[in-house]
């Protein structure tokens, strides 16, 4: 049996061809096969040369598994996937009560029926959540920083000038299962798959990635002004933001969509996309039996 180990070389601030040869100590008495996936010709290419019972590894961050799920989307693999972390972000093990550098495990029924996201007429699956309002502006100027310099982005310190100086919330329409609200000066409107994004914030503390009838959550932080946001924020790290129910809400369905009065910035596990007016997540209702 051979582990094909598949690495993202930029995961991990550029250290994640480094990182996945760690497998080598974890996997003393296996074979190992290495491939960089920035050079991969294409999944259906790869998975027809490997061996069927051979397990592969995805070593990286959360965008790794998210650019993984999205293109191999329609395809039937018979092998085990495995998760070996060593992004900055880790979001998804953070989920699953994990830590980075913990010892491979198989992350295949994560990867089943996950809902997707529309912007801008382009369709994807997401892994841990869709954030929108200041968490995008944060994903933004995060892209910005790291264009500039190779040090670490500080998200929080972001979020906190946003909160102060630059981010301006907006006025949102939000439809969940076709019900229509609508909600004044939305600093937040994510819909999450899982508990946490933006590297550690517990934003969703109910949602369960596991949950049978698929449903996601979409959790609005509206309403306050900044001096009141800036003080409930911290909050979001330990999921405790959802106490102010005077400011925070969460709703949970199948069909939700997100309408901004003004284009800002969205991001899609950590990916952004800029000028997004309006986004629309659909997670699949389990058929009946």
């Amino acid at each position: 049996m051979t582990y094909h180990v598949l690495y993202n070389p930029y995961a991990g601030n550029n250290a994640g061809k480094e990182n996945a040869q760690k497998l080598a100590q974890i996997f003393k008495d296996e074979e190992l096969k290495f491939y960089d996936i920035t050079k991969l010709n294409g999944y259906a290419s790869f998975f027809s040369e490997i061996g069927p019972s051979d397990p592969v590894v995805l070593t990286g961050g959360d965008g790794t598994i998210n650019r993984f799920v999205n293109e191999t989307e329609n395809l039937s693999i018979p092998n085990d996937i495995l998760y070996y972390a060593v992004g900055t972000g880790n979001d998804f093990m953070n989920d699953l009560n994990k830590k980075p550098g913990d010892m491979p495990f198989s992350i295949k029924e994560y990867l089943r029926d996950l809902p997707t996201v529309t912007v801008g007429g382009i369709t994807k699956r997401f892994l841990n959540g869709v954030g929108y309002g200041i968490d995008g502006y944060c994903c933004e100027v995060g892209d910005q920083q790291r264009e500039k310099s190779d040090k670490p982005v500080n998200y929080t310190a972001i979020a906190i000038k946003g909160l102060l100086f630059h981010f301006k919330p907006a006025n949102a329409t939000v439809i969940v299962d076709g019900k229509k609200q609508h909600f004044k000066k939305v600093w937040l409107a994510p819909t999450m798959n899982g508990r946490f994004y933006g590297g550690g914030m517990m934003v969703a503390p109910q949602q369960d990635r596991r949950n049978p009838d698929k449903t996601v959550s979409v959790v609005l932080m509206h309403g306050s002004g900044k001096l009141k946001t800036l003080i409930v924020f911290p909050s979001i790290f330990k999921g405790e933001h959802v106490k102010h129910t005077e400011m925070c809400k969460t709703f949970t369905g199948h069909e939700i969509t997100v309408k901004f009065d003004r284009p800002t910035a969205l991001q899609i596990d950590g990916e952004t996309v800029l000028g997004v007016t309006e986004y629309s997540v659909c997670s699949k209702v389990p058929a009946k039996v």
